[in-house]
């Protein structure tokens, strides 16, 4: 089943798979603050639905994963994504999660809540804050 399936108009439960692994995202964000668009860029690499992607975020204030105001995003964890241990290469033929382009080398985040990616050499850095 493709990630976003269920289409925008239909109601997305806190324990959807896609919202589990958007919430394990926003826990392992590498900034004392982001703007709106930027959170929702990451968002995106784990679905492109608006009621999804809102979903998340306010299922991430509520449990206080994040704090929201005046369009900026501040993570309350500290628990970011380790390139040693969190991100896992995989050679193949993938398209990255973020832009799309082809690549023969997959990154993935190992989160708690699931796999995400593949990502190309450049957007998984972008993806856990290591570049902006």
């Amino acid at each position: 089943m493709d990630r976003d399936e269920t289409g925008p108009d239909t109601a997305v439960d806190a324990s959807d798979d896609r919202v589990a692994l958007g919430l394990a995202l926003l826990e392992r964000l590498e900034h004392e603050s982001l703007p709106l668009p930027e959170v929702v860029d990451r968002i995106e690499t784990v679905t492109t639905d608006p009621t999804v992607a809102r979903t998340i975020l306010d299922e991430a204030e509520l449990r206080g994963i994040i704090e929201r105001e005046d369009g900026i995003i501040r993570p309350k964890s500290r628990q970011y994504v380790r390139f040693e241990q969190d991100v896992i290469t995989k050679e193949g033929d993938f398209s990255c999660q973020r832009c799309g382009t082809g690549v023969s080398t997959g990154y993935f985040i190992d989160l708690d809540a699931g796999e995400l990616g593949p990502f190309g050499s450049s957007c998984i850095r972008k993806v856990t804050g290591r570049e902006d």
